[in-house]
């Protein structure tokens, strides 16, 4: 695995379990750090989004792979 797949990685995790805070619990903890009314969630969000579809990438890769 590489750095960029493992940095991904991490971050798609950490976007799940916010939306699994969120889903469960109704407490969005990106918000309650930065604030509602901040820009910093906006760009945290499309990271995680971002993330989510290079990991969509690295997946079809590894599907391409013949062991």
């Amino acid at each position: 695995m590489t750095a960029l797949q493992k940095i991904c990685l991490s971050i798609t995790i950490i976007g799940g379990i916010t939306w699994g805070l969120i889903g469960v619990l109704d407490f969005n903890i990106i918000e309650a750090i930065f604030g509602e009314e901040s820009m910093i969630p906006r760009l945290i969000y499309s990271l995680v989004g971002l993330t989510s579809l290079i990991n969509i990438g690295i997946l079809l890769m590894d599907l391409d792979r013949v062991d």
